[in-house]
This record gives C-alpha cells, structure tokens and sequence, in this order.
C-alpha cells in the first residue's frame, strides 16, 4: 500500500514537473505561463534570501494565520513555506467575539519581508487597521516568528517597503497621496527620522499605493502604482530625494483574459544579473494571481517593461532560469499530524476547539446561525481555472442543532452540508449568504434551495464543489454529495460565484462546523483532496 502510494504520488511531482517546463496547450519548454500560479497571493514583496532563493511575502487580510511566505528557486514554480504572523493580535474583532467586531478586510495588507544579513535576521513590517505599524521578526523564515515592536497608535506605514542600505542601515518607504521615507533604529525596532519624499500630485494623480524600495548601482528607487492603472519608478541620489519619475507600465493588456491590468509588484535581480517584475492581475472571482514579466534597464537609469506577443503583459515569456518544481499545488490532505501552510482559518481559530491528528477534529467552537461569525471556519485557496475540493467527513459526533459542511467561501457565500434537528439529520445547499463587501457587516442570511435525507446510519460523508473561477468565465460553482466516495449527487441548482473585489480575498473552499443551539458536538474532517 505504502509503495503504491509513493509511486503515484512521484507520478503526480514528475507531472507537475513537466507541465511546469512544458507548460500547458502547447507552450514550449523554455518558456514559463502566466499567471505564474493560479491562486489568490496578492500584494507581492519578493526578495533573494540566504540561500539565494527568492521568497515572497503576500497578503491574506482576516485569514489566520497571517502574512503568507512563499519560496522559489526559479520565480516560476513556487512552494509555500510559512507565515510571518502566527495569530492575528490586532483587536477583538479579529477573534470572532459572540455579538462582537469582525475584521473582515482587516488584517495583513500590502506590506515588507526582508533578510537582514548583518545579525541573520527576517523582517516582516506592515500597518493593520489605518493605525498601528508592526514589526515580526524571525531568524528561520520558516519560523518561529515574534511579534518584536510597533511604532505605536497613529503611526502607519502604509503600503510599505523595506530596504536594508549598504551599510546596513534601514530604510522604510511607505503611504498613499503622500509617500514618506523613515529610518529605522539600528535594532530596526523604532523610528529615528521621518521625511516625505514625494506625493501623488508629482505624477500627478490622487493616490499612490505599493511602496517598494530598492538601491541599485548606487541609485535608490522607489516603485509604486496609481491603483487600478499604472507602476511608476523614481529614483534619486539620496533615499531623502528630491526624485524624478518615469511610468513603467499603464494600462497594460493582462495576460489572463478577463482579468485586470497588473500595476503593482516587485523589482527582483536574478543571480545572473537579469531583471523581473513581478505583479498581479484582478481577475475575480479567482483573486489577484501573480504574473511575471522581464524588464531591461535604459540610458536613463529607469527599467523598461517588455511587453508580451501580444503587445501587453505576455501571457508567455523566456523562462529566468531553469526550472525547479517544488511543490504539487493539487493534492490530497490526511492531516497526519499537521495543517500545513497551504491551510488558513476564517479570523483567529479557538485553539481549543479543533485538534490535528490523522484527520482534523473540528468542535463546535460558536453558537449562531451566521457562517461569518462561526470561528474555526478552515479555509484552502481555490487552484486554477476550474478548481475542484473534495472533502471526506465522519460526522459520528455531531448534536442535536450542529451544522457543518463544505462552502465556497467569500463575502458571498454557498454551501454543501448536514443539518441536525433532533434525531432527523438532513443534506441541505444553501446559497446567497452575504456580507456587506466593505463593512463585512450581515447583508442576507441565504436560503435553503435544495434539502435530500441523510440515508439511515450513515456516519460519513463526501462533500465536493466544482467551480468555473475564470474571470471571463461562467463563474458557476455546484455542489454534490456521496456516502460512498464512488457516487455523488448534485445539490441545489448552480450558483454564480460574485466577482466583486472590495472585500479583496478570492473564493476559498472553507470546511465549517457551528453549532446553532449549544456546544459540545464534533466533526472529523478525514481528507481533503484539491483538484
């Protein structure tokens, strides 16, 4: 059984392997695909590390634990390796308190991951809530990380971007329709001095978001973007200023169709001295993907974009080095003995509600009738164009008044599950659960459009959910059941997933259980296969 295993699985890697050079539809092994993965990691801030290999630090908003890291060896194929935050510590809100705040939109926005190669130190920086700048600190990124020092209420590095001098001295850039420059204590941990270098009007427009940092060849550079359209680059003599600007792509056509023009990243130097830019495209209901495209560098001192065959951001180019798989983003999940970095909870989970142990026990850990204030909500990203999940439940131990099931997971939400009244359990898809896409106050409670019986003694089972997550397309999502894992039955008519983007998170599969009139029943999620 076990040499079985293995071998399909090497199966599966060495495929993954080849698509990645080969790439789908015909692309040729020399070439790399945009985007570059199909998963929501927004806000991207890549650098080299220790190792030489390129990590990349994203955001996950409300989803804990926080700040996910990636890792590559090639900018193409990437793995996930950890977060920078291991509990979301801002508020309340961020525990799902009963009649209390929630932080849907809150959490981790655009922030900085950095080495620090004079004490062997990883920085992650970044502002939660409009008001507080925090600083994570780690010697492995792969953790553990400490919550290290903020700068105190009011002070808010917003959108911001670290960059450790050549003579070890930090700098920080960061804001919106003015952008400011801070030094750093030398222990990284306080502000010593605070300069605006340059405002949005210079460009002009209103706002600018996206701040990154860099010196190269003796010239520090700043790159930000005007929201929704344009990445400028400004450089200087000085990390004070004054700067000169120059657009480095506008309105660019984006490699995935439907998507939006990417305008915001990151600059990042291969060890052969070639240049990238890595960004993202909008292209709900499946998030912002990142996309990479090469850059060269002019006369005049500024990077220049070079466009795809198709006049835009290329939806193929060059591969940057040659390729190394790291990781199979699809797979099957036992939870022997752990979550996993691919695996985020709704808010902060109640650390003694649920257990890992050759499956994951879920308790009741919330009395209410609303998915959005039941905590412990376990969440996995959705992974390209037509994502499937499958999960497999032994429900032996739920009570009178539980509810748990599989959900495609946003601020509009559908789900599968099984409802318990009394002795009478019951199969149940609901859809059309809503919270507002900026307050994440409640908008709909949803409705019940379909309901089957749970077969007599059944004590297990397979819930599955099909999506179409392209932007240009169906957007449709269905949902099915089995008590065999052979067979499933479709529940509930198609639900069109909503492509909105203010709540600024993708759809994610999210495994739930609550308790809708006291705690004390448990589910076992046994497995969960991605496709």
């Amino acid at each position: 059984m076990y040499s079985s295993c293995l071998l399909l699985f090497l199966a599966s890697f060495i495929l993954a392997a080849s698509s990645a050079a080969s790439g789908p539809r015909g692309i040729r092994a020399d070439t790399f695909q945009n985007p570059v993965l199909y998963e929501d990691y927004p806000d991207n801030d890549v650098s080299v590390g220790p190792d030489g290999a390129f990590y990349f630090s994203a955001s996950n908003f409300h989803f804990s634990p926080g700040a996910p890291i990636l890792r590559s060896l090639d900018l193409v194929n990437w793995e996930p390796v950890g977060h920078s935050i291991p509990r979301l510590t801002f508020g309340d809100g961020y525990d799902l308190p009963p009649g209390g705040p929630r932080a849907y939109r809150g959490g981790t926005w655009a922030s900085t991951l950095r080495y620090r190669e004079s004490n062997g130190v990883w920085y992650w920086i970044g502002c939660t809530n409009f008001w507080i700048t925090w600083v994570f600190t780690a010697k492995s990124v792969e953790g553990p990380w400490t919550n290290s020092a903020n700068f105190g209420g009011g002070t808010c590095f917003y959108d911001n971007g670290l960059l450790i001098d050549d003579d070890d001295t930090m700098y920080v850039v960061y804001g919106s329709g003015k952008v400011n420059v801070s030094q750093l204590s030398t222990d990284g941990f306080s502000i010593v001095k605070t300069e605006q270098v340059l405002q949005a009007s210079d460009v002009p427009t209103d706002s600018l978001e996206g701040n990154r940092m860099y010196k190269i060849n003796g010239t520090y550079y700043i790159l930000n973007d005007q929201p929704g359209s344009t990445t400028y680059i400004w450089k200087s003599s000085s990390p004070w200023g004054p700067y000169e600007s120059k657009v480095l792509v506008q309105n660019i056509g984006p490699p995935v169709e439907g998507g939006g023009s990417p305008h915001q990243g990151s600059l990042i130097k291969t060890a052969q001295g070639d240049w990238y830019y890595m960004s993202f495209t909008w292209a709900y209901p499946a998030g912002r993907m990142p996309v990479l495209a090469p850059v060269t560098w002019g006369a005049d001192g500024f990077p220049e974009f070079v466009k795809g065959s198709n006049g835009g951001w290329g939806s193929t180019y060059p591969l940057p080095l040659p390729a190394q798989p790291l990781y199979n983003w699809t797979r099957t999940y036992n939870f022997e003995s752990e979550l996993g970095p691919t695996w985020e909870w709704n808010h902060n989970p109640d650390v003694a509600s649920f257990e890992v142990n050759n499956g994951v026990t879920l308790r009741t850990a919330s009395v209410t009738d609303d998915i959005y204030s039941a905590r412990n909500t376990l969440t996995h990203r959705i992974h390209g164009e037509f994502p499937k999940g499958t999960v497999e439940i032994d429900f032996t131990n739920i009570i009178d008044g539980d509810r748990f099931g599989l959900a495609a997971f946003r601020d509009q939400t559908a789900y599968i599950g099984i409802r318990r009244n009394g002795s009478e359990y019951t199969l149940t898809a609901v859809q059309n659960i809503t919270i507002d896409e900026y307050s994440g106050n409640p908008v709909g409670p949803g409705e019940e459009l379909a309901s089957a019986p749970v077969p007599s003694g059944a004590t297990k089972v397979w819930f599955r959910a099909e999506l179409d997550a392209r932007a240009s397309g169906t957007r449709a999502a269905n949902f099915f059941y089995s008590f065999d894992s052979v067979e499933f039955t479709q529940l509930g008519p198609t639900y069109e997933l909503y492509n909105g983007w203010a709540i600024f998170v993708a759809y994610r599969f999210g495994i739930f259980n609550f308790a809708t009139k006291q705690l004390g029943g448990s589910i076992k999620v046994e497995s969960f296969t991605a496709a």
